[in-house]
């Protein structure tokens, strides 16, 4: 993709790395442009048996400063018009970034270069695994600007950190350094920035070289788990194991296993 692209696409064998590419804004995540970007490749991604994993990080010195406060003060983007209208903007706009990264096949680790502010905390906490620079820091911010989080950051939140830490984060709207962070269990790594991309890449590998559809299905079986009833999904675990139990790289898995070699996978 172009350097104008709102976000940058590359691929290093079966990890892609997404790359907020809006410095301008902080790489604010509430421009039209933006969330269709996103939205968009995790549509292909799902569709790519080839990729197995995503980094996600930012451009410039921030990973995303959420939403763009300028359109806020001028009310324009989906922050402009009657309540309804804001109503249906954020429904048909920066909502449908959670939705797509919430049925996203594939793990996707927030590699947080600098700030996560607001909408962008947000955005981190839709990956399935995060690293986090030491520059970085994490502000469930809304609060301080008079508005709620408005993109799922209470649910997020408080199923990453807790009831506690996250009414902490959401009613004060203080800023969370990385090491902090790390002891909440925000994010899995701090690391130093020259390190955080490697880092990141590193989790992406260890991910990746596992058969892709148990990876998939793993994923999708831990969404699963956080509305379902443990017999439901017994029940899911069951069905799906039994098509695993299938698949020509279970084969492969468990005979490079007794050999005692990397398995070698296709998606089949």
């Amino acid at each position: 993709m172009s350097g104008s692209s709102p976000l940058l696409i590359s691929r290093s064998d079966h990890v892609e790395t997404w790359t907020l590419n809006m410095p301008e804004t902080r790489n604010a995540i509430s421009d039209a442009s933006m969330i269709d970007a996103l939205c968009e490749r995790v549509a292909a991604v799902n569709a790519d048996p080839d990729v197995r994993a995503v980094v996600l990080t930012g451009a410039g010195t921030a990973f995303s400063a959420g939403g763009n406060v300028k359109d806020m003060v001028n009310r324009t983007s989906i922050f402009g018009g009657s309540p309804h209208t804001i109503y249906n903007g954020y429904r048909s706009g920066i909502q449908r970034i959670p939705i797509a990264l919430y049925h996203c096949e594939v793990p996707v680790i927030a590699a947080v270069n600098g700030p996560a502010v607001g909408a962008g905390c947000d955005l981190a906490l839709m990956c399935d695994l995060r690293v986090a620079s030491t520059k970085a820091f994490f502000a469930e911010s809304f609060v301080q600007l008079g508005i709620i989080p408005g993109d799922g950051g209470a649910w997020l939140l408080t199923k990453t950190i807790g009831r506690a830490r996250t009414a902490e984060m959401a009613l004060t709207g203080d800023r969370v350094p990385a090491a902090t962070a790390l002891e909440w269990g925000l994010v899995n790594y701090v690391v130093e920035p020259d390190e955080l991309v490697e880092k990141a890449m590193e989790l992406a590998a260890r991910v990746a070289k596992n058969p892709p559809h148990s990876v998939r299905m793993t994923k999708q079986l831990l969404r699963e788990s956080e509305h379902q009833s443990l017999e439901s999904l017994l029940q899911l675990s069951a069905a799906m194991q039994a098509m695993a139990h299938h698949t020509e790289d279970h084969q492969e898995a468990i005979t490079a296993f007794v050999d005692k070699r990397p398995g070698q996978y296709r998606g089949a």
